[in-house]
């Protein structure tokens, strides 16, 4: 991902002349911390545009949440509050149930499979975001989900009235569906809501707890592979629209290498973060027969309820995906 930088800066020689007609500042907020690696790869970024432009065009990262909460971020973009920010897809749910898509539960639970559904969904998810005044530039993942508890869990009925952290309207169910107990908080609020005992349990990826720390206030991390969700960087339509060709270009190639860097980054810090949990006390263990099987009778239930909200467009999408599956199958 240090790449990006460097290779960035290389797109500027496909273009050649004035690449912007003054120099303009864009502010890019961002949710999570400054030493994630979703707001790590977008500060590169933003430093590989700011840098090709030769400075004509300078975007100005602010993690944490510190220039619009997480919830914030993407009505800014779209009002132009802010020119360019990044927000976890499926955290719009109640917008749209297509924004939902990466996060079914047991449909995509591998980077490969989560590129193919990224791949499926992507023309429907730019169309959806184009007719909201926002440009699509990447997408990057987190690695796969897993529960974090403070107890053994040997099946769902163990989640019977534990105080769930959601961050989405899926993670909500998943809570109703284990009989727990759904509380919305963002990523921001993890840390006091677990130290004061607003959430006991979660489902979240190893980045999570390890950023959060949750080895202080949980002591399980079972490797369900739940899913992978996606965390989007878009630009305002009219702010986009105002910029000229090279400029568009510049912003495109970078975007490209972004997303590539990012994928690769999950990929690499997948174990990494488990390992990291297990060193600072948590045990680490994969499911159990009956809590997978579980689940998984989740997963299918959410799935067929999803289905049911997104229409056609949903359906049309995880046809294409499990016509991608097959095809690498074959022989």
């Amino acid at each position: 991902m240090g790449k990006l930088l460097c290779c960035a800066m290389s797109v500027a020689s496909f273009f050649t002349g004035t690449v912007a007609i003054a120099a303009e500042k864009w502010d890019m907020p961002l949710a999570y911390s400054a030493t994630n690696y979703h707001s790590k790869n977008a500060a590169l970024f933003a430093d590989a545009v700011t840098a090709a432009t030769g400075g004509e065009l300078e975007i100005v990262t602010h993690p944490s949440g510190s220039l619009f909460k997480s919830s914030e971020i993407k009505r800014a973009v779209q009002t132009g509050q802010a020119q360019i920010g990044e927000r976890l897809i499926s955290a719009l749910g109640n917008e749209n149930p297509f924004f939902e898509v990466d996060a079914l539960p047991f449909v995509a639970t591998s980077f490969e499979d989560a590129w193919d559904l990224y791949e499926a969904s992507k023309p429907t998810l730019t169309s959806i975001l184009d007719k909201q005044n926002l440009v699509l530039l990447y997408a990057v993942p987190w690695p796969p989900q897993g529960l974090y508890t403070k107890e053994p869990v040997q099946s769902a009925a163990d989640m019977k009235g534990v105080k769930f952290r959601a961050y989405n309207a899926m993670t909500t169910r998943v809570a109703e569906l284990m009989g727990s107990i759904p509380t919305q908080i963002e990523a921001g609020e993890i840390s006091q809501a677990f130290a004061t005992g607003v959430a006991e349990s979660m489902i979240s990826s190893g980045s999570t707890g390890y950023d959060r720390k949750l080895w202080e206030h949980t002591k399980y991390w079972y490797d369900v592979q739940a899913w992978l969700p996606k965390n989007m960087v878009v630009v305002n339509k009219g702010t986009w629209n105002g910029l000229d060709e090279r400029t568009r270009g510049i912003i495109t190639g970078a975007a490209a290498m972004a997303e590539q860097a990012g994928w690769a980054k999950a990929r690499e810090l997948s174990e990494w973060y488990k390992e990291q949990l297990a060193a600072n006390g948590m045990t680490i263990l994969p499911p159990g027969d009956t809590l997978k099987a579980d689940l998984e009778t989740i997963g299918a239930t959410m799935t067929s309820e999803w289905l049911e909200r997104a229409g056609a467009d949903g359906k049309s999408v995880i046809e294409k995906f499990k016509s991608m599956q097959l095809g690498h199958d074959e022989p």
